[in-house]
């Protein structure tokens, strides 16, 4: 995933601010002494705050030796290390948004425990819409990482430390809640993935904590990082939001005290606005097509002063979402658009199973798979269309795999195009841009 406009805006406005942020003058020295900025909650249902975070760990163990190292001094300790199994494998990679989940804090003796938890917080993450309507567009991959201790350094004190493979820790920067972890260590274990483009840490605890890592795809290769503790219910929702800010391109909409006017131009993030509702009706841009709707959030859409961290001169759309606190897990109506959009930038509900860079004949039969997006929460279905040199064969619609010459292409010495067009009709997207963005196709060249 590539490093977001979102992510680029967001680390300036950071920049600016890093000095009023708490925390982030006290951060230990870590790693190769490099930082980089983070998102934490430090109350369960509470609004975020940023601070500056080293990119290392302290508390995190060397690289283990590799399985076959192991077996060869004939110790069980870490023949899982780093070995893959697919939670949920939907379509190929290219297709699909690939999200790792690395444990840490886990013995040899504990990577069932792992799996289960990890199974557990992405039940608990695809819980939520938009993630719940689209979950058949992800792919997701645990992987097992042995540690020597088991547990996360400062749980449930702060003098505690554990020796784990990512170093995971609480009290980061400071701040309790803050969970942390050696970037290059995680990026050892996601690598190990079939594809990554979203991680996430589970940290063996049950203390509330997490951190979201944003903007690391230029020197990881992904766009984010999300930590969250195993066995406190109300870290999930940290995830929740931080993926929003990869995969949504989303603002945070709190504000900090003090922060005062607006000082930038109109934001590139979907969910901010220098415009009122007058303006923003008037020039029918952001999200003024949910403009007086009811929101799922509570409320309805219309322009709240105060957002990406500023108090006056920007708007959000609703008083509240889980890009404002962790009091609610709903996403606002312009925010679940934006999401649904990103969710369609990685991925693709149509797979091609014949390659299209081969002629067909009118007898070669052409076959796609469609993605099993989800649950039927009215959000997401999807329409499949078979077109033939651009016109459609209506008797067509819906079926995944045909006979050009069932669909009308004719038995003459002419090529002709037959293409398979799937496009997302949810009502959750009224941007024509957005809906564009739902639809993709595969094309074949036919003769006789």
């Amino acid at each position: 995933m590539r490093r977001s406009a979102a992510a680029t805006a967001m680390a300036l406005a950071l920049s600016l601010a890093a000095a009023d942020i708490a925390g982030a003058a006290d951060a230990p020295t870590a790693g190769n002494g490099s930082y980089v900025d983070v998102e934490y909650f430090p109350e369960p249902t509470g609004e975020g705050a940023r601070t500056s975070v080293p990119t290392g760990s302290p508390h995190a163990q060397q690289a283990r030796p590799t399985a076959s190292d192991s077996r060869q001094r004939g110790s069980a300790t870490g023949s899982e290390d780093g070995e893959v199994v697919p939670l949920a494998e939907t379509g190929p990679t290219a297709d699909r948004l690939d999200v790792t989940i690395v444990g840490d804090g886990y013995t040899a003796a504990e990577q069932d425990d792992f799996l289960e938890d990890a199974r557990t917080k992405w039940d608990e993450v695809t819980d939520i819409d938009p993630y719940k309507s689209y979950e058949g567009l992800f792919n997701v991959w645990a992987v097992k990482a042995v540690s020597e201790d088991s547990g996360v350094t400062g749980d449930p004190s702060r003098e505690v430390v554990r020796n784990t493979a990512l170093g995971s820790y609480f009290w980061c920067g400071d701040t309790e809640r803050l969970i942390c972890v050696d970037l290059d260590r995680t990026k050892t274990y996601a690598d190990k993935a079939p594809a990554t483009d979203l991680v996430i840490v589970v940290s063996n605890s049950a203390k509330y904590g997490g951190a979201g890592y944003s903007g690391l795809a230029a020197d990881y290769g992904y766009d984010g990082v999300s930590t969250l503790s195993s066995d406190n219910d109300r870290s999930t929702l940290i995830a929740a939001h931080e993926m929003a800010h990869s995969i949504g391109l989303l603002a945070d909409e709190y504000q900090y005290a003090g922060y005062g006017d607006y000082p930038h131009p109109e934001p590139v993030y979907p969910n901010a606005s220098t415009l009122t509702a007058d303006r923003m009706a008037a020039e029918r841009t952001k999200w003024a097509a949910w403009l007086g709707e009811p929101d799922p959030s509570g409320g309805v859409v219309g322009t709240f002063e105060g957002a990406d961290y500023y108090e006056y001169g920007v708007y959000r759309p609703t008083e509240n979402s889980i890009m404002r606190s962790l009091n609610t897990d709903q996403f606002n109506l312009p925010g679940r658009e934006a999401m649904i959009a990103g969710f369609y930038r990685s991925a693709n509900a149509l797979t091609p199973l014949r390659n299209t860079a081969v002629k067909a004949t009118r007898f070669t039969r052409l076959s796609v798979e469609l993605a099993d997006l989800g649950p039927d929460t009215g959000l997401s279905r999807p329409q499949l269309r078979w077109y033939v040199d651009g016109r459609e064969a209506r008797q067509a619609r819906g079926r995944t795999s045909v006979l050009p010459a069932a669909l009308g292409v004719p038995s003459d010495r002419r090529t002709h195009k037959v293409t398979a067009t799937v496009v997302d009709t949810t009502t959750a997207v009224r941007s024509g841009a957005v809906r564009d963005l739902t639809s993709n196709s595969a094309t074949w060249t036919v003769s006789r």
